[in-house]
């Protein structure tokens, strides 16, 4: 585990405790202090300086859209980010899938008892990084701790509340014959980059997480072309979200496997341990589908922005195979690419 991206000293009142105990679960003394502490200083906003039992927002404007994820990853760090973007990123994504605008988020931290208090510390300095990055607040929370070896060091569960404007409608009913399927840059490396340092894997060069929060992203899509449908492909990948959109059976999809953009880095990685890109985790990339006359449009106005400046078409919406998910190969023939079957690598969201 890499150390604090931060120089830590405990404040007085934790100094006593150098790795987390059972206390600081309980609701008495200890909690309030971890809370006073540690995780206020870490998420400051006036929500949270009022240290009541829920949140008084503002009204908001707009439609109202909610997600909730939990996040158990191991490592809880690795190259490129670690839990706590993990649970900023994926929270605020799964909003932007929707066309929302993230707004707040809610975090609770499971600790295991003996989490070292300087491994929290950088867990929830670097949530709070996160969030005011993507121009959101947390806004309440909770915290538990449970017994030594029942979980890897922590579980965090967020809860996410952002708006959509009136109009937005995004959903695979809305997926015409003949759209276009995008996606937003290469593949895989979220994936490659857990299992990496997870298992003390070196390779050429240093594969990082793609993690990153897509909401800027997508407000500019919509802006500038009719969208039918988002998602941000996590676990199981782009094959797990595209058979996730022809399950209805009232279309299939094509793709072109050559067109699809994996790094040169990840392709070796991937050919070295047997994995398929398209099936491993991504929490920086989304796909889309759009008109076909606006698929170019669309890709322009990805490339325009550092999260999607390899931005690509990988295949289109087809009245054929209706129900699945096929893949043209660069020889010719073709191939069907399924729902990944279990879980291929633990703990990596």
């Amino acid at each position: 585990m890499p150390p604090p991206s931060e120089p830590w000293s405990s404040p007085l009142p934790l100094r006593d405790f150098p790795h987390i105990v059972l206390g600081h679960g309980g609701g008495g003394r200890l909690s309030a202090d971890l809370f006073e502490h540690l995780v206020r200083p870490a998420l400051a906003n006036p929500a949270l300086d009022e240290r009541t039992d829920a949140a008084v927002l503002p009204p908001l404007a707009g439609r109202v859209v909610v997600s909730t994820d939990s996040f158990v990853v191991r490592p809880l760090f690795f190259p490129g980010g670690s839990i706590a973007e993990l649970a900023v990123h994926g929270t605020v994504n799964d909003l932007a899938m929707m066309g929302a605008v993230p707004r707040h988020l809610t975090l609770a931290l499971v600790l295991e008892e003996g989490l070292p208090m300087a491994t929290l510390a950088d867990i929830v300095r670097r949530v709070g990084a996160a969030a005011r990055s993507a121009d959101v607040s947390v806004v309440a929370g909770d915290t538990k701790v449970i017994e030594r070896g029942t979980v890897a060091g922590c579980v965090l569960t967020t809860t996410g509340i952002g708006t959509v404007a009136d109009g937005v409608s995004l959903s695979p009913a809305a997926v015409e014959v003949g759209d276009a399927v995008l996606v937003s840059g290469t593949l895989a490396e979220h994936g490659v980059a857990v299992l990496s340092r997870r298992e003390g894997l070196e390779f050429e060069s240093e594969i990082e997480s793609d993690t990153a929060p897509l909401h800027e992203l997508v407000q500019r899509l919509l802006t500038a072309v009719p969208v039918r449908f988002l998602r941000d492909p996590t676990r199981g990948g782009v094959a797990a979200t595209l058979n996730e959109l022809v399950r209805g059976g009232r279309f299939g999809v094509e793709v072109e496997e050559a067109a699809i953009p994996v790094s040169p880095a990840v392709a070796s990685a991937c050919d070295l341990l047997g994995l398929d890109p398209l099936t491993v985790a991504n929490e920086g990339k989304l796909i889309a589908v759009v008109p076909a006359d606006q698929a170019e449009a669309a890709v322009r106005v990805l490339r325009e922005h550092s999260f999607g400046r390899h931005a690509v078409r990988i295949g289109r919406v087809v009245a054929d195979h209706a129900g699945h998910v096929v893949g043209r190969t660069a020889f010719g023939t073709s191939r069907l690419i399924p729902m990944p079957a279990g879980e291929l690598l633990p703990r990596i969201c």
